[in-house]
């Protein structure tokens, strides 16, 4: 895997990023001085234009956000749950204050070294500058600030970070200017003591020198910031004209312009969904040692067990078998007032708890045969596909020397299991690939695993070394498929500010002793999946698989209830005794009503009292006339491991009607492609070639000579014209041998015919020799060959197989299924009726659209189906595929005529009616039947209404 390849207009980062845009319209500027302006972010006089407060009340009505705005308060809040893409998000705004306001010095405020990392290793990546270079022309140059070490000098100066980041002038025209700073740096004397020599003769503090480029500010988890803070004193220091706050938690809102709830991250599937395995012992350990407190040289300790309480107090280096029996092999390392040092590194403050029974081995050997046994199966099904996935595991310990140590009982039985699990498997594998993967994993089991722990930066083993940059800096090595590398072991280190979008369990195999969020806990594991060519997989189900102990048995309760109260949902299960003010809220937001409307229909339906408190049946009357009010995440999505999963009933009388649809649907076949000869490819892909001139781009080397000058007392830079307008010198960054190799390999074309359609394109390939060619080469051949199959060269679906048994609907012999998985036509729910031609007895959906669709009763129908996910993907030219959402049958002429109809539907309004590349896919789809069924297709816009489309359909009958 070369890297992760970004999307670039997700609906939810978008909508984002255009809601921060749009606080800033119309904004009136206040010029800097003419010698300052080529280091000086414009400035927006936001406190005495009118145009700012009215910009957040529009955002915020926009968005359905009911909160106070403060309309001389330069903070912008962005509410965006763990694992949406905050950073890419605000990245992405960056790049776009840039280019339509020129704000060109911004700085990123984060709260930990952890943290940190990640955002430089995502800005510096070179997957992300080139996904934002293609769209903005400019990349990222960062300054970040460290602090400064082993300074000989007598000397003092301003860190070299901040140095650069002031002296950068927008005269670098395609950089834009990013200072990365964490709260440690913040609050050091580095940033706050004055310098022997300063900046332009004036700024010998840093934070003066900072604040004096009018700097707009980014702040990552702002609950870490408390404007009560210290920190939050020597942020304003650096005078940010705005602050814009991205986080899943905020202590308090100020202007708030955006929400992306847990909820919504959860049931629109932009994260994975949660399962909660719990291993528990017999019946009757269930035993709770508190740490009460400290006088600094005796502990004090209650067990809880069996409903009796004691307590018991303990110096250091006493064991814990004072407590209880099941902790003999515990002393207290160290001890101060408010904290306890445990001999196997557990670190617990007052108030934490700890289960005696979860330190027994038993306990966690089972843990361990469990999460690893459910990797393989979850490995086996992802590394088995066409396309694959790589699925990691991260392991929670809190003994580290019982992993790092080769003899360490951790490790050995991890390995153990690990060979166990990987030799029953070879036994029936037959798929060529993975059996291949088991076997190199068998040759040295050592690297299947790999650990990071805080003390591993003051050791220098070499190997120690390799394992901690993978799980650190290097996502794309860690997902590659010829890395046997798997299981990730830490201790809670990799909490904040880390993530894998690939891990698929999280085995928390020691408590974590305090009461932290759950969120905050599965967080790391969230993302959705990213397959062997670093692209996210976002058209179907996944889960986090989450481990844990006896100890947290109502883990999953916990979980839904901080989604839910985080994300303002109403618990149906308690009945209140009025209608609260929330309630009115959320009824108005979410079925667009006012206030008084909404107490006129209640009044007319005697459901509340003049004071608001409910009638009998009253609140009965709520819950059926706006369920929205209480949809929290869907139980679906997070939910125990034994629990038995939603299933939706099949109405397997309408089947006869469906099947001959449905059965061509899941024909196997492979799309090829028919060219005459070699020659007529050729003639082909130098056409391509011809029309793609004006899309290359060179990676080059930009000379400017600046030379500095004193005007009025001040420095500015002054640079001669002719040197200001030279073009770029190109350079190449490949040999031509190698870049025809890399292609040929991309595109599976011979590199004669490559090389004999450059030279005749007349293309001066050697400008152009860079991973960027490549990329668009690759992604504009795809879209050429979809758009040019059937007019220019001709393609043929060939049936691979003549059993297409079984599929999502049917059995093995082909008999339909009684039920399936809910989850397979929808993660939403309600308990609103289907139209009577349904395939399903119950209304599971994906969008409102597709809600709307089920519901509909349409005379002509006979059968519709949802098209269960990830069960039809029609080949298309270029790599792509048509999957379709609902199958129709119809009839029409007093049903002497049948027809079968195929809707793709797509939640946003048409502004064009079909993109070409809709049109494209439709004609493939025409082709694969091929005449063969009686059909049409259509795309369905959320502005259209799938009775309109079947009635279109009629007239040309």
């Amino acid at each position: 895997m070369k890297g992760f390849n970004f999307e670039k207009n997700l609906n939810h980062q978008s909508h984002a990023v255009e809601s921060s845009i749009a606080v800033f319209e119309n904004i009136s500027f206040v010029q800097p001085a003419e010698a300052d302006k080529n280091f000086i972010n414009p400035a927006f006089d936001f406190l005495s234009d009118w145009a700012y407060p009215q910009n957040l009340r529009a955002v915020q009505e926009s968005n359905g956000i009911d909160e106070k705005i403060k309309r001389n308060s330069n903070i912008i809040d962005i509410m965006m749950e763990t694992g949406t893409g905050k950073t890419y998000t605000y990245t992405k705004t960056i790049f776009e204050l840039n280019k339509n306001y020129g704000i060109f010095k911004f700085i990123v405020v984060v709260p930990t070294l952890s943290i940190k990392a990640g955002t430089i290793d995502f800005l510096k990546s070179d997957s992300s500058r080139e996904h934002f270079k293609e769209q903005y022309g400019k990349t990222l140059h960062l300054h970040i600030v460290e602090s400064l070490k082993n300074n000989k000098s007598k000397k003092s100066f301003i860190p070299p970070a901040v140095t650069s980041f002031v002296n950068a002038g927008n005269f670098e025209k395609n950089s834009i200017q990013v200072m990365i700073i964490n709260a440690g740096m913040i609050n050091s004397e580095t940033m706050q003591k004055s310098f022997d020599k300063g900046l332009f003769d004036k700024y010998t503090v840093p934070f003066d020198a900072v604040g004096a480029t009018k700097p707009f500010m980014i702040i990552d988890e702002p609950h870490k910031f408390g404007t009560s803070t210290k920190t939050w004193e020597n942020i304003q220091k650096m005078k940010p004209q705005f602050i814009l706050r991205y986080g899943a938690t905020f202590q308090g809102y100020e202007n708030l312009i955006y929400t992306l709830t847990a909820v919504d991250s959860f049931n629109r599937n932009l994260v994975k969904g949660v399962i909660g395995h719990i291993t528990e012992f017999d019946s009757g350990k269930n035993a709770v040692v508190k740490f009460i407190d400290s006088d600094g040289t005796e502990a004090s300790f209650e067990l809880t067990e069996n409903d009796k309480k004691k307590t018991v107090k303990i110096s250091k280096k006493d064991s814990l078998k004072k407590i209880h029996p099941e902790m003999s092999d515990l002393v207290i390392e160290n001890l101060n007032k408010s904290t306890v040092v445990l001999s196997n590194g557990l670190e617990m403050k007052k108030g934490d708890k700890i289960n005696p029974y979860s330190y027994a081995e038993k306990l966690q050997e089972t843990m361990i045969q469990k999460a690893i046994k459910h990797h393989f199966e979850i490995e086996k099904s992802l590394l088995t596909r066409d396309v694959k996935i790589k699925p990691l595991t991260l392991f929670f310990i809190d003994n580290i020397d019982e992993y790092r140590n080769k003899d360490g009982y951790i490790r050995k039985t991890v390995e153990q299991y690990i060979e166990l699990e990987i030799k029953e498997l070879l036994k029936t594998e037959k798929d060529v690939f993975y059996k291949a993967y088991l076997e190199k994993t068998l040759l040295d089991l050592s690297i299947t695993h790999a650990g990071y722990f805080s003390k591993d930066n003051t050791e220098k083993d070499e190997a120690i070394e390799k394992e901690i940059n993978e799980i650190l800096h290097d996502k794309q090595a860690m997902l590659d498929l010829e890395n046997p590398r798997r299981f990730i072991f830490s201790k809670w280190t990799l909490r904040e500010g880390w993530d894998n979008p690939n891990v698929f369990q999280i085995c928390k195999l020691r408590s974590s002793g305090s009461e932290i969020s759950k969120l905050q806990e599965v967080g790391r594991g969230l993302r959705l999946p990213v397959n062997e060519y670093g692209n996210r997989v976002k058209d179907e189900q996944f889960y986090l698989n989450y481990f844990v102990d006896f100890t947290e048995s109502d883990f999953v309760d916990k979980l839904v209830n901080e989604i839910n109260q985080k994300s303002g949902a109403i618990s149906i299960e308690i009945v209140p005794d009025k209608l609260s003010d929330i309630m009115i809220k959320k009824i108005c937001e979410l079925y667009e009503t006012t206030e008084d409307e909404l107490l006129e229909v209640l009044d007319s339906n005697n459901v509340v009292t003049r004071t608001n408190s409910f009638k009998t049946g009253g609140f009965d009357f709520i819950k059926q006339n706006y369920p929205k009010i209480f949809e929290g995440v869907n139980s679906n999505k997070v939910r125990k491991a034994t629990d038995p999963k939603k299933r939706v009933v099949v109405r397997i009388e309408k089947y006869q009607e469906l099947k001959d649809l449905w059965e061509k649907l899941n024909e196997k076949v492979i799309l090829e492609y028919k060219f005459d000869n070699e020659a007529s490819f050729k003639t082909l892909f130098t056409d391509f070639l011809k029309a793609q001139k004006d899309n290359f781009t060179s990676d080059g080397i930009n000379e400017r000579i600046s030379k500095i000058e004193i005007k009025d007392n001040k420095a500015v830079a002054n640079e001669p014209e002719s040197v200001y307008n030279r073009k770029t010198a190109t350079i190449s960054i490949m040999k031509y041998s190698d870049f025809l190799k890399e292609l040929s390999k991309i595109l599976n074309i011979n590199i004669k015919t490559l090389h004999q359609s450059i030279i005749d394109a007349g293309t001066d390939i050697n400008k152009f020799l860079n991973q960027t060619t490549l990329r668009i080469i690759k992604q504009n051949f795809d879209h050429y060959l979809m758009a040019n199959a059937i007019d220019k060269f001709s393609i043929e679906y060939k049936k691979v197989s003549n059993n297409i048994h079984p599929t999502k609907l049917t059995d093995e012999k082909g008999n339909v299924l009684k039920e399936i998985s809910a989850s397979d036509v929808g993660v939403l729910f309600s308990d609103e009726g289907v139209a009577k031609s349904y395939f399903f007895d119950e209304l599971y959906f994906d969008s409102d659209l597709e809600k709307s669709n089920i519901k509909t009763e349409i005379k002509e129908v006979i059968v519709f189906t949802k098209i269960p996910k990830n069960s039809i993907k029609i080949p298309v030219a270029g790599g792509k595929s048509y999957s379709p959402d609902f199958a129709y049958v119809l009839k029409f002429k007093d049903g002497e005529q049948k027809l079968n109809f195929i809707v793709e539907t797509k939640d946003v309004n048409s502004k064009d009616g079909l993109r070409d590349e809709e049109k494209f896919k439709i004609k493939h789809a025409e082709k694969f039947f091929d005449g063969k069924v009686k059909i049409e297709f259509r795309t369905q816009f959320s502005n259209n209404k799938i009775v309109d489309l079947i009635k279109e359909i009629s007239v040309n009958e």
